[in-house]
Order: structure tokens, then sequence, then C-alpha cells
């Protein structure tokens, strides 16, 4: 039997501190943009960005605190968010997806987070980022 002493991911801060609270998300967030500029499997999604990327890593840096159990920047800073809504401007399909989860993958791998929070917090990255298709491909079969 197992004695486990640290709280579950996903209650209360426990994820927002595997991730290393604020400044490791900002690592996170600085890495996965960087990949985003350089890995040619995201040149798609880097389009829909702005040149200066500095509102991109501010906006999910404020939203990766509050969605891990951190302080909610993002609210505090932006006002509340609906995922699919603000990504409502872009046609999101699964090559997007798969893009945005790659660059996110390998930032991921890059953090010094133990196996056990990598596997989880990319599963859980994973879930919003197939709704956003979800919500893509029934925006556009309403327009049809």
């Amino acid at each position: 039997m197992t004695n486990r002493t640290a709280p579950l991911f996903g209650t209360a801060d426990a994820s927002y501190r595997a991730a290393g609270e604020l400044a490791g998300i900002r690592l996170l967030v600085a890495d996965f943009y960087r990949i985003m500029d350089n890995w040619a499997g995201a040149k798609t999604i880097r389009a829909m960005h702005k040149a200066d990327l500095s509102s991109s890593e501010d906006k999910l840096v404020c939203f990766l605190s509050g969605w891990l159990g951190g302080p909610r920047l993002y609210q505090e800073r932006y006002g509340s968010i609906s995922i699919p809504a603000f990504h409502a401007q872009w046609p999101i399909d699964a090559h997007a997806r798969d893009a945005w989860l790659g660059c996110m993958h390998q930032a991921i791998e890059l953090q010094p987070y133990s196996d056990e929070f990598k596997r989880y917090l990319f599963a859980q990255l994973s879930i919003p980022a197939n709704r956003v298709v979800q919500a893509s491909q029934a925006r556009q079969q309403a327009a049809q």
C-alpha cells in the first residue's frame, strides 16, 4: 500500500505547485512559444499569432496559473474566459490542435516536472484542445 503524502494533481493547488508555481509556469510558456517559433510542425498555428508574442505569453501564463489551481490572474487582468469562444476567431482543426499539443508536449518535456505530473498535465491540456476543435467544427457546420 502506498502512503501518498502530497495532494493529488487537480486538487487544491497541487498542480500549480507541481508546475513550479508562477515562475515554473512562465518557463513552460516561454519554452512553448519558443518551440512554436522554431518548430516547422507549428508553422500554421504560429501564423495565427501576432509577431510579438508577449501578450499571448502573458495570457497563457495567467490562464494556466488559475487553471492549475493557483492565483486566477487571467480573470484579474483580462476578465472571464471561455476557451472555445476565445478561439472562435480562428478555424481550429485537428492539425492545428496537434501542432499546439506538439509544442506543449515538447515544452513540458523540457521542464523539471516529475514524470507523473508531465503525463497528467499533457492529458489535462488535451481535453480543452479537443473541445476547441469540436466547437470550431460545430461553428463551421452551422455556417453551412
